[in-house]
C-alpha cells in the first residue's frame, strides 16, 4: 500500500462508505424484522420492504448533512460513533414522523420497529469505530498521511509540533517550520526556515496544510504570510497564539455573521442549557422526596441540639455573579460570627456535637436540592462563595471570577478530588475550571456517582 492510496482514493472510500451504510440499514430492518416475527422464507413483506427502502433512502439524504462523511482524523475514537448514532436517531424520527402523517402508525410492529431502531444504530456505531480503528492504525504506520508546514516558532507552534509527533494516529507529519520572525526560537529539534523561502518551498514540495501560528504581537506579519500562500492549493488554518491566556470554553462563534474568537464563553447555552436545567430539576427532586425522612429527623436533631433556626441562609454568590441565598441545615450556634466573618478556618468555628457531625458528613448540605430547584444552584459545579470574599479573591487568584461562568452547584469536580474545606484555593479553582471547560452531561453524572461514593465523608468536609 502506498503511503498517499487512501488519501488520493478518498471520494471512492467516502462513496463506498455511503453505501455500506444504507445496505446496513436495509439488512438491519430485514433481521429486525426475523427477529420479531421468525424467518420463514427470505421475503420480507411488501409494506415492510417498502418502510426499509424509505429508511435506507432517508438515511442516504440525512446522513450527509449531518456531517457524518466529515474527517474525523483528528478527533477522538468515540466522535464519529456519536455522530452517526445521532443522525440515525433524526432518520428514525422523520421515519416515526412519516408513518403519523400518513396514518399507518398502527400497521407495524413497535417491536420490531424498536428492534430496528436499536440494530441499526449498534451496526452503524460497530462499523464506524470499526473503520476508524483501521484508519488509525495505519495512519500510526505512515499510510494516509498529510504532510504540514507550519508559518511560526511561537508556543502555539511548539504545541502543535509537540501533538502532531504524540498523535501519530491522527496522520499529519510536519514537514517544515517557517519562522515570521528572523531570531525567534525554533522549536525542539526542529530547524526553521527563513518565510522568504515558503513560496519557493510550497511550490516544488506537495503540502496538504498549511498551519498558521502566529502569536498575537506579530498578527501584523499575518498579511505578508497569506501574500506568500496567495498560489497555494494547500488548506490554510490560522492558529491563533493563546498560550499563556487564561483562556475557558473557547472555540469560535458567529455572531451577526461575522466570525468570532471565543476567549471565554459559557458552556450553559442553547441546549445545554436546556439540559442542564432537566437534570437539575429531575435529579433534585428525586432525592428530595428519597431523603425527606432524613431531613425530618437531621431538623428534629437541629432543634435539640441548640436554640435557633432549623436553617441556616447565607448570601452567596452564583451564576454571572448574581447573589442568592443559600440554604444549609444550622450546624453551628447562632452567635458563632458576631465577632466578624473568616474565610476558611472552619475547624476553630465550634460547631454543635450534632452539628460537627452534619458538617463531617456533608449532609448540612441536603437543604440545597431547594436552591437547585428554584434554579440558585445546581447539583454539580463550583462551591460559591460570600461576596466579600468573592471581591477578595478575584483579584488574587487568576481566573477566580470565572468560575461563576456556570451555576454553583453542591457537588463539583474540586470537591470530589479533595479540594474542599481550607485547602488550596488555587488548586479548588483550577478544578472548577476544567469543569467548566469538560462540561458535559456524562461529566456531571460521573461527578454525581462519585460524590455518591466517596464525595460526602472526607477528610477535609468539617
Amino acid at each position: 500500500m502506498r503511503t498517499g492510496l487512501l488519501k488520493s482514493h478518498s471520494a471512492t472510500v467516502s462513496l463506498i462508505t455511503r453505501v455500506l451504510d444504507v445496505v446496513a440499514v436495509l439488512l438491519c430492518g430485514a433481521l429486525a424484522y426475523y427477529l420479531r416475527f421468525g424467518f420463514d422464507g427470505w421475503l420480507v413483506p411488501l409494506d415492510y420492504a417498502v418502510l426499509i427502502v424509505i429508511g435506507g433512502l432517508l438515511a442516504a439524504i440525512l446522513f450527509p448533512l449531518f456531517g457524518v462523511y466529515h474527517s474525523w482524523r483528528a478527533r477522538g475514537l468515540f466522535a464519529p460513533a456519536a455522530r452517526v448514532f445521532a443522525a440515525w436517531f433524526l432518520v428514525f424520527s422523520a421515519l416515526l414522523a412519516l408513518l403519523v402523517l400518513a396514518k399507518q402508525g398502527t400497521d407495524f410492529s413497535r417491536l420490531w420497529m424498536a428492534a430496528w431502531a436499536g440494530i441499526g444504530a449498534l451496526s452503524l456505531m460497530g462499523v464506524r469505530m470499526g473503520v476508524f480503528a483501521v484508519l488509525r492504525a495505519l495512519r500510526r504506520r505512515g499510510y494516509n498521511r498529510r504532510d504540514v508546514v507550519v508559518v511560526g516558532t511561537g508556543s502555539a507552534a511548539r504545541e502543535l509540533i509537540r501533538q502532531t509527533n504524540e498523535y501519530a494516529w491522527a496522520g499529519f507529519r510536519v514537514a517544515a517550520v517557517f519562522e515570521v520572525e528572523p531570531g525567534t526560537r525554533a522549536p525542539d529539534g526542529v530547524e526553521p526556515k527563513p518565510l522568504g523561502e515558503l513560496p519557493a518551498y510550497l511550490d516544488c514540495t506537495e503540502v496538504d496544510e498549511v498551519w498558521l501560528a502566529v502569536p498575537l504581537e506579530q498578527g501584523a506579519r499575518l498579511r505578508a504570510v497569506l501574500e506568500a500562500l496567495r498560489c497555494s492549493t494547500a488548506n490554510v488554518r490560522y492558529v491563533p497564539d493563546l498560550f499563556g491566556l487564561y483562556l475557558l470554553n473557547h472555540g469560535v462563534s458567529e455572531i451577526l455573521g461575522q466570525p468570532m474568537i471565543d476567549l471565554s464563553a459559557s458552556p450553559m447555552e442553547g441546549p445545554n442549557r436546556l439540559l442542564k436545567a432537566i437534570e437539575d430539576r429531575v435529579l433534585a427532586g428525586l432525592i428530595l422526596l428519597l431523603v425527606s425522612p432524613l431531613m425530618v429527623v437531621i431538623a428534629i436533631g437541629v432543634k435539640l441540639g441548640s436554640p435557633g433556626p432549623v436553617f441556616y441562609r447565607q448570601e452567596r454568590l452564583g451564576w454571572n455573579g448574581r447573589p442568592f441565598q443559600m440554604l444549609k441545615f444550622r450546624s453551628m450556634p447562632v452567635d458563632v460570627e458576631k465577632s466578624g466573618v473568616q474565610w476558611g478556618n472552619a475547624k476553630s468555628k465550634r460547631p454543635t456535637p450534632f452539628g460537627a457531625f452534619l458538617r463531617r458528613t456533608s449532609l448540612d448540605e441536603l437543604p440545597q436540592f431547594v436552591n437547585v430547584l428554584k434554579g440558585d444552584m445546581s447539583i454539580v459545579g463550583p462551591r460559591p462563595e460570600r461576596p466579600m470574599f468573592v471581591d477578595q479573591f478575584k483579584n488574587e487568584i487568576p481566573g477566580y471570577m470565572q468560575k461563576h461562568m456556570v451555576k454553583a452547584g453542591i457537588t463539583g469536580w474540586a470537591q470530589i478530588n479533595g479540594w474542599r474545606g481550607d485547602t488550596d484555593l488555587h488548586k479548588r479553582i483550577e478544578h472548577d475550571l476544567y469543569y467548566i471547560e469538560n462540561w458535559s452531561l456524562a461529566f456531571d453524572l460521573k461527578i454525581i456517582g462519585l460524590t455518591l461514593f466517596s464525595g460526602f465523608v472526607h477528610r477535609n468536609a468539617y
